[in-house]
């Protein structure tokens, strides 16, 4: 019987085949007859096949996971890495360069008072390669992931490191997002900070809790105000295909996530953190091949908890830190840990996901 359910559990990882039949084995199975829906964002047939379902936006790539698993189209990245060849089941991984942080908000510091960093800030769990799937105990099942320090909850703003000295009251630096700020503020757009569009800017950090309501243009006001034109229609712009059973839809343009079941929102929207350049999350159809509550990353060997993992070793998962930083993750999914558990409990195993966007990190 192990064997069996063994076997049943391993899809071939990152599965993103044909849009949008699940998987017979999963809940959703009888919900979409497979000549039912049309197929044009699917994989096309003629693509070229895989190396293997890794993470090749996090690190060092594996090798096939299994050998009789089909070739996936739309598993491709964009830009892809070099991959290096297989890596046999027993061998351990190994820890590949991690690439210098990106893009012109790299140098933004949380606006916080100066200390020794406390572990949620450093904190960057990701999954270097795709994990070896296995059933968990119900005892392993039954352990709650520890909750996140108090502040990590917390919504610190990324500033200039000008601003982090303490003592400012109004920030005279340029943001990163200023332009986008000064727009859906409805201020004159020009880019520059002024006194006026400081004032603006420090009363939309004060109504949504933004620490340091300093006026500074940074990724958290930012990605607040699109959190904000988002919660009344997420799918407004219908870039994430609705179905007849759940779809988990990942935003990489706005950072965002939700979860529909035809066009009802069950899930969210909810803020995330991406892959940052080089190691991005990759886009197109995935399905939730494995579910392991109390995850322990192979790379850096820091807890994931509540990773639900969709392309090889990208998943959705929480942090013990704050996901605004400027720079992406390593390819997973990041959230905040209360909004990873509730999602663990909307999402099943087979359920599918869909990708798009660019993450921007300029």
């Amino acid at each position: 019987m192990a064997v069996v359910l063994a076997a049943a559990a391993l899809l071939p990882v990152g599965s993103a085949s044909a849009d949008p039949v699940p998987p017979d084995s999963g809940p959703q199975a009888e919900l979409a007859p497979r000549d039912s829906e049309p197929q044009a964002e699917l994989a096309r047939q003629d693509s070229e096949p895989q190396a293997g379902a890794v993470s090749s936006d996090s690190g060092p790539q594996a090798g096939p996971v299994s050998q009789d698993s089909e070739p996936q189209a739309e598993l491709a990245p964009r830009d892809p890495e070099p991959q290096a060849g297989p890596v046999s089941q027993g061998s351990q991984p190994q820890a590949g360069p991690v690439p210098p942080d990106s893009g012109p908000q790299a140098g933004l510091v949380p606006g916080i008072p100066l200390g020794l960093p406390p572990l949620w800030q450093t904190d960057t769990p990701d999954q270097a390669m795709a994990p070896e799937v296995y059933t968990p105990s119900a005892e392993e099942d039954a352990v709650e992931p520890e909750d996140a320090p108090r502040e990590a909850y917390d919504s610190v703003e990324y500033v200039d490191p000008i601003d982090a000295l303490g003592g400012v009251k109004c920030s005279e630096e340029t943001g990163p997002r200023q332009r986008q700020v000064e727009q859906w503020l409805k201020l004159p757009v020009d880019g520059e900070q002024s006194a006026a569009d400081c004032r603006a800017v420090r009363a939309f950090q004060k109504k949504h809790g933004i620490k340091p309501a300093i006026g500074f243009a940074g990724p958290l006001t930012w990605s607040t105000m699109q959190l904000v034109d988002a919660r009344k229609n997420p799918n407004a712009d219908k870039k994430c295909p609705v179905r007849a059973y759940r779809v988990a839809c990942v935003d990489l343009d706005r950072q965002l996530t939700w979860v529909q079941h035809g066009k009802k929102v069950v899930f969210g929207p909810a803020p995330i953190r991406s892959g940052r350049e080089g190691y991005g999350t990759r886009t197109g159809w995935h399905a939730v091949y494995w579910r392991h509550k109390n995850h322990v990353s192979t790379l850096y060997k820091s807890r994931m908890p509540y990773s639900q993992f969709f392309s090889g070793g990208q998943a959705f998962h929480g942090v013990y830190g704050n996901i605004f930083s400027p720079v992406g993750s390593m390819g997973c999914v990041n959230m905040r840990l209360d909004e990873a558990r509730r999602l663990w409990h909307v999402l099943r195993q087979n359920d599918r996901v869909y990708v798009w966007g660019h993450r921007q990190e300029g």
